[in-house]
């Protein structure tokens, strides 16, 4: 009995220890407090694009629809992303809440707003963009008055059925 809860513990503990690694990142990574970026980055299949995503793929279309970029390849939309996850989640809620894509990419990847992008009133602190935000955080800034956790949630299941529907 002894035996198995010891081996039980261990299991439990090892399991933690993978959990809150993949978490935070690998070396070059995202840093502790990013949980909301590091779940929405599991959605993509590697920290690059996929050859998949070709100017004609649905998947394409949908992400230059969702981010209003008609005219802009998506995999340009989507290169400053750590994976394509993060940037079909970042269309989502930038579609769903109303925000300009500008606004949700600049937050995320901790980079200035482009010029003559009008983002809404609470991202006028610049140390806003000093370092990358997770998807839930970048919300939060951007769209105080959204359900984080509703949102976050509802473009992580959207951006999956949309990876999905390209691998199948």
């Amino acid at each position: 009995m002894k035996r198995f809860k010891a081996s039980l513990l261990t299991l439990s503990v090892l399991l933690y220890s993978a959990s809150a690694f993949a978490q935070h990142g690998h070396a070059g990574g995202m840093g502790p407090g990013n949980h909301a970026m590091s779940h929405s980055s599991t959605l993509g299949t590697s920290e690059h694009q996929p050859a998949s995503l070709s100017p004609n793929s649905k998947l394409s279309q949908k992400i230059q629809t969702l981010t209003g970029m008609k005219n802009t390849p998506a995999q340009q939309i989507c290169a400053p992303f750590k994976n394509l996850g993060q940037c079909v989640a970042a269309a989502h809620v930038s579609n769903n809440l109303h925000i300009p894509f500008a606004c949700m990419e600049s937050a995320m990847l901790g980079e200035a707003v482009p010029q003559g992008t009008s983002c809404p009133t609470s991202t006028t602190n610049k140390s806003l963009y000093t370092k990358p935000m997770s998807l839930g955080q970048a919300i939060t800034n951007l769209k105080p008055t959204a359900k984080v956790g509703v949102e976050t949630k509802k473009a992580n299941k959207q951006a999956q059925q949309d990876i999905n529907n390209l691998k199948s």
